[in-house]
């Protein structure tokens, strides 16, 4: 039958001296990491989905705004910004992106502007064999940026859109430079609000 060792030899003085430095340098890790974390929760109650940062307003403003038509509506304290070269027309039904600036709440929002139709507006998009009809209401910040992201992957792949007017489909974002237009708009409104795709 072996012989067991009592606890005094197990634990010897060496190695007790070897966990108490592990442990103290652990505990001072940790506490040396947990001034460094920079993400932290947010508990204000504060909705910031749509809030931009300094850095991304202050490039928008100084690097992308100069591709866009600023109207100020200073009756409501926010710019709006639609883009320059978009297609203008009397006539044709139209659907232009919105990018609206909100500085004294520094946030930036997406609204989707119809041109010679109302709301509701009925947008069909094909590309492959593949269809979708999207209903689009005049709603809110949030409902309008659920709309573009639903309409983002059709976009992105560069699917043919529709508009319906008094019971007739007309195409919108049908020439490559209208299409480009509207991607610029999201590339730069996602930059802004700082989400990536």
């Amino acid at each position: 039958m072996p012989k067991r060792q009592k606890p005094n030899e197990i634990f010897t003085p060496e190695l007790v001296k070897v966990f108490k430095i592990f442990g103290l340098i652990s505990i001072g890790l940790v506490l040396l990491l947990s001034f460094f974390n920079t993400k932290r929760a947010n508990n204000s109650g504060d909705d910031l989905t749509f809030r931009m940062t300094s850095s991304s307003r202050l490039y928008f403003l100084n690097v992308s705004a100069i591709k866009y038509d600023r109207e100020s509506r200073s009756d409501a304290g926010m710019l709006l910004f639609r883009y320059g070269k978009r297609e203008i027309s009397e006539t044709s039904p139209l659907l232009d992106l919105v990018i609206i600036l909100n500085s004294q709440k520094d946030e930036a929002y997406l609204y989707l502007e119809p041109g010679n139709i109302d709301w509701p507006l009925e947008i069909r998009a094909s590309q492959g064999g593949k269809e979708q009809t999207f209903h689009l209401q005049n709603t809110n910040n949030s409902e309008f940026l659920a709309y573009v992201r639903e309409l983002q992957p059709w976009i992105t792949a560069d699917a043919n859109f529709e508009i319906k007017k008094d019971s007739a489909w007309t195409p919108i974002w049908s020439k490559p430079q209208e299409m480009e237009a509207v991607k610029t708009i999201l590339e730069d409104y996602f930059r802004l609000i700082n989400e990536r795709e």
